[in-house]
């Protein structure tokens, strides 16, 4: 549905579609929320920047990033080294998925439903990624959470992985005040959690103080490194104004990337510096792992329910997302079956990953699933400056920006340039292309990506200029 024919939440006729319905008054509804992708109207908005840097902060406690935080090391850096590459990385992946998350009192809008501003009807082609990466990421983070709760209960891996999939679909479907408030909560649980975990880890376990690559080696493992630490960060970028698409439009758009870069960076970095430290210890990557590594008992019951407990937060938000994907496809299906569709799908996902090389799949799933992202986001910020320009400081009016369209063409062809022009660049066990081999492993992929994308659509979109 257009976006020009719902800056009041209904279309042009007055009737509720499948795309609008209820939303929550207040912080603390956890009344389902049926409101999809229509924009939110000034009259709902409620909240402050403040919860923005919970729900980016504990759904990212995660052994995912943990067990991402080994590979440093795994690949021949020291500690420090390592380290920096994670922090650099995090950084440089976390500032735009910030600066796209202001967008979301501006405009009520979820992220992908902006896409349409640049993409037109084409919005579908990273509207369908969009969702396929929520479900892949609800397999990368559901593997560990799964496999923690059916250790923990004494049921089999996929009865864990079952109910940890219907609890998280289930979250998916109450909607934006249910995440928030489950991640306001599981902030100071999953941090205290986290921080008894590095107690026990950090136990009589040294970091890695000489690393085994040199040289131009050295270097390639830096930049990859780095680069897996940039994929986690920016792979929230296309989710990013769905968390705050509630909040008024006086929101203080400087709080709200401040808010939202802190919890991001925070999060990340410590949680995969958790993984540098104690990669020598964390050679099973799995709950029963993380269980034995706490020594049994109490303490390991502990540490998996807190694997159990952060899976469910970050996937709770992969399915809200992704349900809001769905809708910006043209698939016309209420919110809430969206959301419990996405966590359906990721169930067979999770257990086939966990039928062979968890680790080898697990890596490549990562750098697969956002690959395409750098290019979307250069693309729907280049659009997004070109049309303030065009308003010359004036508050966006998102149906009138929607009756500006973009022909669509112009996204998807810089789009399709953007990841043809990465491929030689990417590094994974299933493909090295010849650049990255040439530079000794280095994955400088989502860079070219990213530069391509705007080389390519920027004086594409400056030929259309948006007219007051």
């Amino acid at each position: 549905m257009p976006l020009a024919h719902v800056s009041s939440g209904l279309p042009a006729d007055g009737r509720q579609t499948v795309f609008d319905g209820r939303m929550p008054a207040a912080a603390g509804d956890l009344r389902i929320e049926a409101h999809g992708i229509q924009p939110v109207p000034e009259s709902n908005r409620y909240g402050g920047p403040g919860r923005l840097f919970t729900v980016w902060f504990a759904p990212n406690l995660t052994m995912t990033g943990v067990f991402t935080g080994t590979i440093g090391i795994v690949l021949g850096l020291d500690f420090a080294t390592a380290l920096t590459a994670v922090v650099l990385g995090t950084v440089v992946g976390a500032i735009p998925t910030a600066y796209l998350g202001t967008w979301g009192s501006r405009t009520g809008a979820g992220q992908l439903p902006l896409a349409r501003l640049a993409f037109g009807r084409a919005v579908a082609v990273p509207g369908i990624l969009q969702w396929l990466s929520s479900v892949a990421w609800d397999a990368l983070i559901g593997l560990f959470g799964g496999d923690a709760l059916a250790r923990l209960c004494g049921w089999p891996f996929w009865l864990g992985v079952l109910v940890m999939m219907v609890a998280q679909g289930a979250l998916g479907v109450l909607g934006y005040e249910a995440v928030h408030r489950l991640q306001i909560v599981m902030t100071f649980v999953l941090a205290a959690a986290f921080v008894l975990i590095a107690w026990k880890l950090l136990d009589g376990v040294h970091p890695a103080a000489n690393g085994s690559v040199h040289g131009a080696d050295r270097g390639g493992a830096f930049v990859l490194t780095s680069t897996i630490a940039l994929s986690l960060a920016l792979s929230w970028a296309p989710y990013a104004s769905d968390f705050s698409r509630y909040l008024p439009r006086t929101t203080s758009a400087p709080r709200m990337f401040w808010y939202t870069l802190a919890g991001l960076v925070v999060s990340f970095a410590g949680v995969q510096a958790l993984g540098l430290w104690g990669a020598s210890v964390l050679t099973d990557q799995t709950a029963a792992g993380v269980a034995e590594l706490l020594g049994g008992g109490p303490l390991g019951a502990f540490g998996l329910l807190a694997v159990a407990l952060a899976a469910l937060c970050s996937n709770a938000m992969n399915d809200y997302s992704g349900s809001l994907a769905l809708q910006t496809v043209g698939v016309r299906v209420p919110r809430p079956a969206a959301a419990a569709f996405a966590a359906v799908l990721g169930f067979p996902l999770v257990l086939w990953m966990h039928a062979a090389d968890t680790t080898a799949r697990f890596q490549n799933v990562l750098l697969f699933v956002g690959y395409w992202i750098p290019g979307f986001v250069a693309i729907v910020i280049v659009d997004w400056l070109a049309r303030a320009r065009a308003r010359a400081g004036a508050p966006i009016d998102l149906a009138a920006e929607t009756g500006r369209p973009q022909p669509g063409w112009y996204a998807v062809v810089a789009f399709v340039a953007a990841f043809a022009a990465a491929v030689p660049f990417m590094d994974t066990s299933l493909y090295v292309g010849p650049v990255a081999e040439a530079l000794h492993g280095a994955d400088l992929s989502y860079y070219v990506a990213f530069l391509v994308a705007l080389g390519v659509y920027t004086p594409l979109r400056l030929r259309h200029r948006s007219r007051p």
